[in-house]
């Protein structure tokens, strides 16, 4: 489309992520088995690196009134960023907009999971799929 700006993707130090975490912003995990082993962001939802590009319309649907997108990795160097970029071409090419009329905020969390963890901030262990039921204040 000519003249559409593309998304940016901005990367998110995890000190300014605690911060911003609200009902608004939708933290997704993109790694693979290793959140079965290693726990995950409170909150967060699964959306596998290698199962993404077909599961991206389910994600839209999740992602219904949040105004920003954190993605991340283990170490945000490869599946966070490209998944991100999946999700900003997929939602610029639909015109997929918050109520707002907005499009979301795409970020990813500098350092990844293992710098969340690395620094000492909240994980859960829960077993559930998509961590909806529990808020960043949980481990």
């Amino acid at each position: 489309m000519a003249g559409v700006q593309p998304l940016n993707i901005t990367l998110i130090p995890a000190t300014d992520f605690s911060r911003q975490r609200s009902s608004t912003v939708a933290v997704v995990d993109v790694r693979d088995e290793e959140r079965k082993y290693d726990g995950h962001i409170a909150g967060s939802l699964h959306y596998p690196s290698d199962t993404f590009v077909e599961n991206i319309p389910d994600l839209v649907k999740n992602l219904k009134g949040h105004d920003t997108v954190v993605f991340h990795c283990a170490k945000s160097q490869i599946r966070g960023p490209a998944c991100a970029r999946l999700l900003a071409d997929r939602l610029q090419e639909e015109g997929s907009a918050n109520p707002a009329g907005k499009l979301p905020k795409i970020m990813v969390l500098e350092r990844g999971f293992d710098g969340w963890a690395a620094a000492g901030w909240p994980v859960c262990s829960c077993k559930e799929v998509s961590c909806t039921k529990h808020t960043s204040s949980s481990s």
